[in-house]
């Protein structure tokens, strides 16, 4: 059970808040770089963290992100006119450019210095455009993420609207122990899990055990199965501050990771990336993820909502169920783990939850989290700001009974771009 004070605390992200704070302290990713790929092409509108904005690319071709609304009368600039490095409103004419300053106000011109509004500075990374939404004066170096910084070959993003709160959709991706249950039978044939001993293991013990490390970046999470009768495998995930997992890879395929991103208190982004460090993605392995295969999924024409959602009871089939070929009669991982995390509500009831023991990291995430966030009210500074502790990697491998994971763990994975990849 967690109390309602400390859960208001950790779900409620827009302006002014504990949380919403915190979170704007951090780069946040805000779209795809393609949704706005033209110089001076249509802007659209974006809501993270609770604040309605207005993103669009420039005459020169810097990205813009910026208060949705006019500060004169109101007026949602998304009809306005993107033109010359910045947006005018097409009501009366203010001009406002990337940075949210008012550029010109054609009836009173000695006034823009009064009518600006709110503008972020944004990157581009991987296919995404990042804003830092906190106080000037404390932007932080760029992301340092593995798959931010590769070759746009080596690397597959995505994103899909989950309806539900961030911290539970997140916390998904932080239990790794759910792996054995409602991806059990997709594995086997999904192009991006299939063929590989770790599918084995998994399935052969669903009695994970785990160990939990609280480290500079967030938590890494060791998690124990039965491999051979020397042996232990060992899963493990990494949970980087505030919103980063990166996922054990299978096999020889592609690594994985996802970000959870708060649109509101209520929805959330859901960003799911695969990549390869050393090579190039091949041209199947591609195909089978803009076809919406692995962690990724098939849209509704024209949006990011998932073909399979609330409205369709996520095209659960029981047949499937019954016969064994979806686990929850749900197909497709990512819908798997939608449709139980938006099972729970907008907003999960925290009060009436029973923990079980492989919850542990769940635990400890809301803990840092919530922590963070009062520091951060009391004057502290927060976490995990230096970008050169996020080049940690998951892993997945066999090592013998005696051995030590965390001690492993601290030679092979804390600088990803200096070892191979560990997986089975």
């Amino acid at each position: 059970m967690m109390k309602k004070e400390k859960s208001e605390t950790l779900v409620r992200t827009g302006p002014g808040t504990r949380m919403g704070n915190l979170l704007r302290r951090y780069w946040v990713p805000i779209l795809l770089s393609r949704e706005i790929a033209e110089p001076d092409g249509p802007q659209i509108r974006v809501q993270i963290l609770g604040e309605k904005l207005l993103a669009f690319r420039t005459t020169d071709g810097e990205v813009g992100l910026i208060s949705e609304f006019c500060s004169h009368r109101g007026a949602s600039l998304y009809f306005g006119r993107n033109e010359d490095n910045g947006i005018r409103c097409s009501y009366h004419g203010l001009k406002f450019a990337r940075d949210g300053s008012c550029v010109d106000v054609p009836s009173a011109p000695k006034l823009c210095d009064s009518m600006g509004i709110a503008g972020y500075p944004c990157i581009e990374r991987a296919g995404i455009v990042w804003a830092y939404m906190g106080p000037k004066e404390k932007r932080p170096a760029a992301p340092a993420v593995e798959w931010c910084n590769l070759p746009a070959s080596h690397v597959f993003v995505s994103k899909r609207l989950q309806e539900c709160n961030y911290l539970q959709a997140m916390e998904g991706g932080i239990d790794t122990s759910h792996v054995t249950y409602v991806h059990r039978f997709e594995v086997d044939d999904d192009p991006m899990h299939r063929d590989t001993k770790a599918n084995d293991y998994i399935k052969a013990d669903g009695n994970v055990i785990f160990e939990i490390e609280q480290n500079a970046c967030g938590l890494t999470l060791f998690g124990r199965r039965n491999g051979e009768p020397d042996s232990y495998y060992w899963r493990v995930t990494q949970w980087l501050f505030p919103w980063f997992t990166l996922i054990p890879p299978f096999g020889d395929h592609a690594l994985g990771g996802h970000v959870w991103v708060p649109i509101d208190d209520h929805n959330c982004w859901a960003w799911s990336i695969n990549f390869h460090p050393n090579k190039p993605l091949s041209a199947e392995e591609r195909r089978d993820m803009e076809e919406g295969k692995g962690i990724h999924c098939p849209y509704e024409p024209g949006t990011f909502r998932p073909v399979a959602n609330k409205d369709n009871d996520y095209l659960m089939d029981r047949i499937a169920q019954k016969d064994k070929r979806a686990y929850s009669g749900v197909f497709g991982f990512a819908a798997q783990d939608a449709s139980l995390q938006e099972s729970m509500g907008p907003i999960q009831d925290h009060e009436h939850e029973k923990l079980l023991p492989t919850d542990r990291a769940i635990v400890m995430a809301r803990r840092l989290l919530y922590d963070a966030a009062v520091a951060l009210e009391n004057g502290h500074e927060p976490p995990a700001l230096d970008a050169d502790q996020q080049r940690v990697r998951a892993a997945g491998v066999l090592l013998d009974r005696g051995v030590n994971p965390r001690e492993w763990a601290a030679l092979h994975l804390a600088d990803a771009s200096k070892q191979p990849v560990y997986s089975i």
